[in-house]
């Protein structure tokens, strides 16, 4: 299976009431991040059986997003065990569920989904991995152990498209 694991993409500022914060949706910016990384994910031309969201709005809008970009005409799935809070061992059994899958797609939240990323890689959670708002991560689960194949965040994907925008033609001298 290829496991793609998604942060969400920008929200804003945290709210100090929990209550809030769950119902916290995507900024502009959240949104232009989404379409960034559908397209590149569709340019990589990743396949997705199924899309697995955390409840939290912001994951539910992000996995919405990006589903709609790739042509996804599922309903996006829901799970606890991508809550920020959530535990690995949850986590393991969300990917019990879904093992007959030959790609799948989960939103999460950060500490928990960096954390989740570095045990599946290492095993033990030894590696401190980076997963900016909207980053996307490739693990292939066939191999034992579980092995990164790559890890794109937003920023890093809008820096390449700029400087290839700008330096796409040739020069050629006037004389």
């Amino acid at each position: 299976m290829n496991l793609y694991l998604m942060r969400h993409a920008n929200a804003g500022l945290n709210r100090p009431n929990p209550l809030l914060d769950c119902k916290r949706g995507l900024i502009k910016e959240g949104k232009e991040q989404c379409m960034l990384m559908a397209r590149v994910l569709s340019a990589l031309k990743v396949q997705v059986d199924v899309i697995v969201s955390s409840p939290l709005k912001r994951a539910l809008q992000t996995a919405q997003f990006v589903g709609t970009e790739l042509g996804y005409d599922s309903k996006v799935e829901i799970s606890s065990a991508l809550e920020p809070v959530a535990e690995y061992a949850d986590f393991q059994d969300l990917l019990a569920k879904y093992s007959d899958r030959e790609g799948v797609l989960v939103v999460g939240h950060n500490p928990s989904l960096f954390q989740f990323l570095g045990k599946l890689v290492t095993g033990n959670g030894g590696a401190n991995l980076r997963m900016r708002k909207g980053a996307v991560a490739r693990i292939d689960l066939d191999r034992h152990p579980p092995q990164l194949q790559w890890l794109i965040d937003p920023r890093m994907v809008r820096s390449i498209y700029a400087s290839v925008a700008k330096n796409s033609r040739p020069k050629t001298s006037r004389k």
